[in-house]
């Protein structure tokens, strides 16, 4: 009866070693960064936040000098002010005092017409009776028709002055001024682009200039680390890599991390990381491993990664 004890106690202990932890590979937390450059060069003149800290979205990150672009902006907002002023006034006619004295000279016109075709009339009928020569009519007639077409031509100058400029001229002034607001809206946008916000919330990795500094177009200020790209990279046996899909969870351990990190496989590899010169015997096999990454699946816990650290990662 002992011996049978004994014999299932031992049964016992090789089925408990027996039991096989989970399949897990050892890999390291990575980021991506987003790197925040101005589109324009300048002298960095403010810069409102240090490495480390957190920003939120629209937070002010630096500032470049905007003299010359303030300068060039005051300058073409005077020319589309004189544009603008120029293409109304080609909307416009003669101004009212211009009008006003062609409208007093088409009166005394008027006035002269009616005088000449008085003495028209009359030397007509002094001719009639006999007392004047035929002459002074014919003087009298040519005088009646001089002023005539002076009425006609001074009310013809009071309609044109009414009018606005030709179409081609006012088209031309329109043009002019829609050329001039474009150059005022370029230079706008270089001054808005010398004062760089954050896109989203992240935390400033890394700050590569400092103020004083001369930052060329395109060149980045500082670095962001946004919650969503933290992410696990780590390599898989090929043997176990057909097991794996994209979206399938896994979990993130580190040291000093606490609990488990619930995360997603974000990626897998296509092809290997290390192909030995042998790939035919098991022993080689086994070095043919694949690179995955996976991400955290919740911000909070996405911030408990820092970029190199080791981590254990399980199914």
């Amino acid at each position: 009866m002992k011996a049978m004890k004994t014999v299932v106690l031992l049964i016992a202990v090789l089925a408990g070693c027996s039991d096989k932890p989970n399949a897990g590979w050892t890999g390291y937390a990575e980021a991506e960064l987003v790197y925040i450059a101005p589109p324009v060069a300048g002298r960095l003149t403010t810069l409102a936040v240090r490495s480390g800290e957190a920003v939120t979205a629209g937070q002010a990150l630096f500032e470049l000098d905007a003299t010359p672009e303030l300068a060039a902006d005051a300058e073409a907002q005077a020319r589309a002010r004189s544009a603008r002023a120029q293409a109304q006034d080609a909307d416009k006619g003669r101004r009212a005092p211009e009008l006003a004295v062609t409208r007093a000279q088409l009166d005394q016109a008027r006035a002269a017409e009616r005088l000449a075709s008085i003495d028209h009339t009359r030397q007509q009928e002094l001719l009639a009776q006999g007392f004047v020569a035929k002459a002074r009519v014919d003087d009298a007639a040519t005088a009646l028709a001089q002023a005539r077409a002076r009425v006609v031509e001074l009310d013809a100058a009071m309609q044109v002055g009414r009018l606005p400029a030709r179409d081609d001229e006012r088209s031309a002034a329109r043009a002019l001024a829609d050329a001039a607001q474009s150059g005022r809206a370029q230079t706008a946008w270089r001054v808005e682009q010398k004062r760089q916000s954050a896109p989203m919330p992240a935390r400033v990795q890394d700050v590569f200039m400092r103020p004083g500094e001369w930052v060329g177009a395109g060149q980045p200020v500082l670095a962001l680390l946004p919650p969503a790209n933290r992410k696990a990279r780590f390599y898989v046996p090929q043997s176990a890599v057909g097991g794996l899909k994209l979206d399938a969870p896994v979990q993130l351990r580190c040291d000093g991390c606490g609990t488990a990190i619930p995360a997603r496989i974000s990626f897998i590899a296509a092809g290997p990381e290390y192909t030995p010169p042998v790939i035919y015997a098991n022993g080689q096999r086994d070095k043919l491993v694949f690179l995955v990454e996976a991400r955290p699946v919740n911000a909070a816990d996405a911030e408990r990664l820092h970029p190199g650290q080791p981590l254990d990662v399980t199914r």
